[in-house]
């Protein structure tokens, strides 16, 4: 309904536009043309005029007779299909050229126009003229001077009725044609618009509702250098988008799944273990510690995977102060001081300056900190080093967390910010979420900050930025 709504509106309005246009034309065309008629008669007329008007002067100084004039008129009215008079100065009618007319003679009949025929002002009226006429008439009064005096009128009368019917077949040919051409250009739009904008948003209708129902591996293909090719070249760039979304959305839904279920399915084996006694007593504290690992392991993805929706949702919000980064970054090391003796690292830490006060929330600093600490201390061998430096540049401050462990793999750099990705499984599937780096760019993103991890000589290092105070 909705594409169909279009499409007639479309062609309506454009119809109604070029009906308007070819009326307003015909109308222009139908009014110049009755002018142009008119003026070409008119023309005619004068031209004649001077020719009876020298017959007139010759008639008043008596070098012609009245049956002359009279057949001279006669003559010249039946060639132009015209009632032509004479008159004198005074107004008196004296020779016509139709005898149906003779009784109009020695009648004076133009009284109220002497004054505009002296000042030598040619006079055009229309109508039955002074009720001489049944039908009306294009009159034309041509004063006659001689010797700049005025002498005389030379009156003209041109029947309406042969003049309407001959208006009447030229307007009937300019409104036939403006209506041929509206019907042709009507046909046009519907073929154009068909091809040109209603098909091509009926394909992208149709798989905008495939790819609403699930399936979203659908394309549009039209091939078009407008901006129907834009929008089709823009909706499969949304599309492709959708189906990348929906392929995260799918990996992600079976990478929480996987990574709850493993916990759940150690913690439901022990605890049931013990209570159908198959574990042995001296050996249920051992298995309850596993099981109480698990469960650590399990909040550990809770949270994370909280904080992570909150990020990505806008729902987390951040207290930005002024911290001084170098103790943040003692807190950290002193919290991880267990792990890093139980693995025997040795850890260097050294500042740029003695103190760096940067712009950052504390709670978030912390867990960015504390999360790419763990990382490193996860991947490096026992007995390896960690190097934690400071730098400053400008309006940044520069934090670099280096571990000796094995460098990263190049097809594994494009990967570590991706949730549940882990280089190697094998290694990190109990110990790690693959979360913590994916929070770590978020909440830096959040800050406006960036990070990066490049493979150096014997380890890697991750470096993050802080707009300084």
């Amino acid at each position: 309904m909705r594409k169909k709504g279009l499409f007639s509106k479309m062609v309506a309005t454009y119809t109604i536009i070029i009906a308007i246009s070819f009326s307003i034309l015909a109308t222009v065309l139908s009014l110049w043309f009755e002018n142009y008629y008119f003026g070409q008669k008119r023309n005619e007329l004068m031209a004649k005029a001077k020719l009876i008007g020298t017959s007139a002067i010759q008639y008043m100084y008596g070098d012609i007779s009245t049956f002359e004039i009279n057949k001279q008129l006669e003559l010249i009215g039946d060639y132009l299909n015209v009632d032509i008079w004479l008159s004198d100065k005074y107004g008196y009618i004296y020779a016509v050229s139709n005898n149906k007319y003779r009784n109009i003679e020695g009648k004076q009949i133009l009284a109220d126009d002497l004054g505009k025929l002296r000042q030598k002002k040619i006079v055009e009226k229309r109508g039955t003229y002074e009720n001489i006429f049944s039908q009306p008439v294009h009159t034309l009064e041509i004063p006659i001077t001689y010797r700049d005096n005025f002498k005389g009128t030379i009156i003209m009368h041109m029947s309406l009725e042969g003049i309407d019917e001959a208006l009447k077949s030229v307007y009937r040919i300019i409104w036939i044609s403006a209506v041929l051409a509206i019907i042709i250009s009507s046909i046009v739009i519907y073929y154009f618009s068909q091809r040109i904008i209603i098909k091509p948003l009926s394909k992208i209708n149709t798989v905008a509702e495939k790819i609403s129902k699930g399936e979203v591996d659908k394309r549009v293909h039209i091939k078009s250098n407008d901006e129907i090719g834009e929008l089709a070249n823009s909706f499969n760039s949304m599309a492709n988008s959708l189906e990348k979304v929906d392929k995260n959305r799918r990996l992600f839904i079976s990478n929480v799944s996987h990574e709850i279920r493993s916990p759940i399915t150690s913690i439901k084996g022990f605890i049931g273990g013990i209570l159908d006694g198959i574990i042995p007593a001296e050996k249920q504290t051992n298995y309850l510690s596993i099981a109480y690992e698990e469960i650590q392991r399990l909040t550990r993805l809770v949270n994370d995977l909280l904080d992570l929706s909150a990020i990505e949702s806008g729902r987390f919000t951040m207290k930005v102060q002024q911290l001084n980064l170098n103790e943040i970054m003692r807190l950290v090391v002193i919290k991880f001081e267990t792990k890093i003796r139980n693995k025997n690292l040795k850890v260097d830490v050294c500042f740029e300056k003695e103190e760096d006060y940067v712009i950052a929330d504390r709670d978030r600093l912390i867990q960015i900190i504390t999360n790419i600490l763990d990382n490193a201390i996860k991947y490096v061998n026992d007995g390896g080093k960690i190097n934690i430096s400071t730098k400053t540049k400008g309006k940044k401050s520069y934090v670099t967390i280096f571990n000796s462990g094995p460098a990263i793999e190049e097809e594994d750099l494009k990967h570590v910010w991706d949730r549940f990705y882990k280089a190697d499984k094998a290694r990190s599937s109990k110990i790690s979420t693959g979360l913590g780096l994916s929070i770590v760019r978020s909440l830096l993103t959040q800050l406006g900050e960036d990070i990066w991890v490049e493979n150096r000589d014997k380890g890697v290092a991750f470096t993050f930025t802080l707009t300084r105070s």
